[in-house]
């Protein structure tokens, strides 16, 4: 595919493949021939684009020029097309008699925080005001006019990325993702094709997506779930042995998490968490962090990854162990509250043997099942059960 920008208008089907697409999201002439910002918008992207592959822009105006007064279709093809975009281009230049942007006002409230928008409006254009200040305030990237908006959409859209199918209404935000990757080459290697997708929902770097998978082993459509994702994890399991496995000292962190249905409202884990460094330094990180205890990384052993909650979350727990001594024990059990600042975490140092985790219910299966694989695989859980 060679390099183009194919611009799709009201009403008209999207092509079957793109490395990129945007929508012209903004203001629309009231009266019949009334000059419209869009053209030189398409200008701007034809002079602009340079990512290679294809380029598809949506225009919510019909080719002709002549609105043929379906409004229902008209909603449904920019609903549509909206959601198929990975970059909704707002331009606003409004004229409150021939482009009042009351509908783009609307528009604007369901996307701005998409991680989609990018905003532009002339400095005497009336009534953007309550517009700026949200775009300011979510960092929404922000223009004067029509080619600095349109330099703003493309500069993170870069070279795209190659989609086709079903493929198309995955957004290049989520598209590059590791672990949006990682969960479709899977898919993929299992035979099974991405028929559609919807985000319901991002927060940084998560998100969810609501997607229709035609399952090639079982010939049919499943199409009622929502895949999460969030950042990889590294835990680590601290541990000191004893003759008996339910003896066997694991140190757990308290901490207040939001979806915690524990009787204190808390959860009661291994220390761990994400971050940008490498696994391993990750693990290290987030133990001094949670609990006070410098290892170095020679100390940790490494236990692989899985996913942590297949069902629903497409993220991986990277897992690590240390024998601990008992003069660090000790010291555990003088740390009391642990805190990082920067992002309000609170974690108090727990530590409990793994008896009275089993029998007191202290934590989530999943974490029950790392620290057995750990004990399991330094030979202290043996026979028991």
């Amino acid at each position: 595919m060679g390099h183009e920008v194919s611009v799709v208008c009201t009403h008209e089907e999207p092509p079957g493949e793109w490395h990129a697409a945007v929508f012209l999201a903004g203001p629309t002439p009231r009266t019949p021939g009334g000059p419209s910002w869009r053209p030189e918008a398409l200008r701007e992207l034809r002079e602009q684009w340079t990512g290679g592959g294809r380029l598809v822009v949506f225009v919510p105006e019909d080719r002709d020029g002549v609105y043929k007064g379906d409004y229902v279709g008209q909603v449904d093809w920019e609903e549509r097309c909206l959601n198929l975009a990975d970059e909704v281009i707002f331009y606003v230049p409004r004229e409150l008699e021939t482009m009042p942007a009351f509908t783009t006002n609307v528009e604007w409230g369901v996307w701005h925080d998409s991680g989609r928008a990018v905003f532009g409006a002339p400095p005497d254009a009336p009534k953007n005001e309550y517009l700026r200040h949200y775009a300011a305030k979510l960092g929404v990237p922000m223009a004067t006019d029509l080619a600095g908006t349109v330099a703003a959409a493309l500069a993170r859209i870069g070279s795209g990325g190659l989609r086709e199918g079903g493929e198309r209404e995955v957004p290049l935000l989520i598209w590059r993702t590791e672990t949006f990757q990682r969960w479709y080459a899977a898919q993929r290697g299992a035979g099974n094709t991405l028929l559609g997708a919807r985000v319901h929902w991002r927060i940084g770097r998560q998100w969810g997506l609501h997607v229709q998978v035609h399952v090639a082993a079982e010939d049919r459509v499943k199409g009622n779930e929502v895949v999460i994702a969030r950042p990889d994890i590294s835990t680590v399991v601290l541990y000191r042995p004893a003759p008996a496995l339910d003896d066997t000292l694991v140190v757990l962190v308290r901490e207040f998490r939001s979806p915690a249905t524990t009787s204190d409202g808390f959860v009661h884990e291994l220390p761990g968490g994400a971050g940008e460094a490498g696994p391993l330094a990750r693990a290290v990180t987030e133990v001094a962090e949670e609990t006070g205890l410098r290892l170095a990384p020679a100390r940790l052993r490494a236990h692989g990854d899985r996913q942590v909650n297949a069902t629903m979350s497409a993220h991986r727990a990277h897992v690590y162990s240390a024998e601990i001594t008992d003069a660090e024990v000790a010291r555990l059990r003088e740390t009391g509250r642990r805190g990082v600042a920067a992002d309000g975490e609170r974690t108090y140092v727990e530590i409990a043997t793994f008896g009275e985790i089993r029998r007191r219910d202290l934590v989530d299966w999943g974490t029950l099942g790392m620290i057995a694989q750990v004990l399991a695989a330094t030979g202290d859980v043996g026979g028991a059960v």
